[in-house]
């Protein structure tokens, strides 16, 4: 499954077959307007993914972007430049997902609302090379759930989502590694133990960090 897909269609409702005596027996199909809908699995687009790393207590932004330009084709997100972040500091994380270029608007549509409209169907992981901060420590929660990560939003049932999250470099100890960030969806999946395996990856990039003083 192609990395920068997202969300499914809400409004799928289920077939039913009744049987019609007609030389023998003869099935023809038919929909009711009873049934419970379905959630069904069909990918919706994101072409940007975007970083803010804001300073607590004030300072500048950093930001970072990763792009698809291709859309659905073979083209896959691509991370621009190291995130330079510095040393001794608290950041907090938001991520925005963008869906192209709408035509009528020559605007990007924000897929972020609709993360958080589906909150309770949505949660983001993240791993990077260990010992890179000092708060969340270790190397992130996609090899294993329960590794920490300072989530900053949670859904509608108490579970994290991701889109906002805490991070705090080391004191004056410079370092350099790899930061990835997985978006997976989980519908009737989510639970307090869900994770990188659960679901479908809706977007998977990487970014190199430079942590510096």
């Amino acid at each position: 499954m192609k990395q920068t897909s997202i969300f499914r269609s809400h409004a799928v409702r289920s077939l039913f077959y009744l049987a019609l005596p007609l030389a023998g027996a003869v099935f023809f199909s038919g929909c009711s307007d009873d049934d419970d809908p379905v959630k069904e699995d069909v990918p919706e687009l994101i072409t940007t993914v975007e970083l803010t790393f804001t300073p607590v207590g004030g300072g500048t932004a950093v930001k970072a972007t990763a792009t698809d330009p291709d859309g659905e084709g073979t083209d896959e997100l691509k991370a621009d430049g190291p995130i330079a972040l510095k040393t001794g500091t608290v950041y907090t994380l938001d991520l925005k997902l963008y869906n192209g270029l709408l035509p009528e608007t020559d605007e990007e549509y924000d897929v972020t609302k609709e993360v958080e409209e589906e909150n309770d169907e949505h949660m983001f992981f993240f791993s990077w090379t260990a010992n890179l901060f000092a708060n969340p420590t270790g190397d992130g929660n996609i090899d294993n759930r329960e590794n920490p990560v300072v989530y900053a939003d949670l859904d509608e049932n108490g579970l994290p989502v991701g889109l906002t999250t805490t991070w705090a470099t080391k004191d004056g100890s410079s370092s350099n590694g790899a930061f990835r960030v997985v978006l997976k969806h989980q519908p009737d999946l989510k639970s307090a133990t869900s994770g990188y395996n659960t679901g479908e990856t809706d977007v998977d990039v990487s970014f190199v960090i430079n942590v510096a003083e």
